[in-house]
């Protein structure tokens, strides 16, 4: 089987010959834009030997318009086809796919709604600790956030729409908001929920679209029915297990099982990650199931690493 053929096979429940696998990571900031981040996905994915390839976006909602209170909100643009963070992230999945063709399974990255609000506020780093500035914009003026959302949102579905018609096999969609301690049920229905599903449902010629949802002490019931084939969240983030999450999911693909940050991938020895990745593979026999971690490796993490992983699942 081919790279794209083992990965379609496996979400549609069909035999393969080996359990697929995707891993990714964020490249060097050198690596960004331009011809460093087409090599530098080039390079990953034959390096690495991974069925799918995953094309990462750095090309973020812009911060152009200051935004330091709720009301501010309110002053965001619509975007368009030729807004910039959108002709740069379809031109780099065109030149990385005039690369490598078909050879695997290619997902174009979408930063999800609470990600790009988080980044239209002032870029992406601090999340960890800033994102409850999110929740108090939003409790204290929600007209003019929810304003400022449909905005980004919109931006979103044309980019989603765009990946697909530039070669992507499907959307990588990277969801934020699902914290239990960051917003509550009816925030999330209400404000959150919403959007997703607008952006998801402009991706909807794909049936390979992936649902990541990221962070630690997630409330994974917020997403049962949204449309997506295959889920990965962070098993290792206090969050729930992959058996548990495959009962939650019973008619989607499961994506994951390694921790991304620490463990056998990161530090253990080349029969760790074998044994590793052979307990995995036991623990979800029967199921439909590819071999990843729980986010983002780290940057500077060896690619042999990763390959002893796809190796293993041979």
């Amino acid at each position: 089987m081919t790279k794209k053929e083992r990965v379609i096979a496996a979400i549609e429940g069909r035999p393969v010959d080996r359990v697929p696998s995707g891993f990714w990571l964020h490249f060097p900031e050198t690596c960004f834009h331009g011809d460093a981040a087409v090599q530098a996905h080039v390079d990953f994915f034959r390096e690495t030997g991974t069925d799918i390839q995953k094309i990462m976006n750095e090309n973020l909602v812009p911060c152009d318009i200051p935004i330091q209170k709720a009301s501010d909100w309110k002053n965001l643009k619509p975007f368009h086809r030729q807004s910039p963070f959108i002709v740069e992230q379809v031109d780099l999945i065109k030149r990385i796919l005039d690369k490598t063709g078909g050879e695997g399974m290619t997902l174009a990255t979408v930063h999800g709604i609470v990600a790009s609000a988080w980044h239209a506020r002032g870029g992406s780093a601090g999340y960890e600790t800033g994102s409850g500035l999110l929740a108090a914009h939003l409790r204290e003026d929600p007209k003019a956030v929810s304003y400022g959302w449909e905005i980004i949102s919109d931006g979103l579905a044309i980019l989603a729409e765009a990946c697909l018609e530039a070669g992507a096999d499907g959307i990588y969609y990277a969801a934020l908001g699902g914290e239990s301690y960051l917003f509550t049920d009816e925030e999330f229905e209400t404000y959150i929920k919403p959007h997703d599903l607008k952006i998801l449902k402009a991706a909807e010629k794909s049936p390979y679209n992936v649902l990541h949802i990221c962070k630690d002490r997630l409330n994974l019931a917020r997403y049962k029915d949204y449309p997506f084939a295959v889920v990965n969240w962070g098993v290792y983030e206090k969050n729930p297990s992959l058996l548990d999450g495959a009962a939650l999911f019973p008619d989607r693909v499961i994506l994951g099982g390694l921790d991304d940050r620490a463990g056998v991938l990161v530090d253990g020895s080349e029969a760790q990650i074998r044994d590793a990745v052979h307990q995995l593979l036991h623990t979800m026999e029967g199921r439909r199931f590819l071999l990843g971690a729980d986010c983002t490796l780290p940057t500077e993490i060896s690619y042999s690493r990763i390959r002893t992983a796809v190796e293993a699942a041979k």
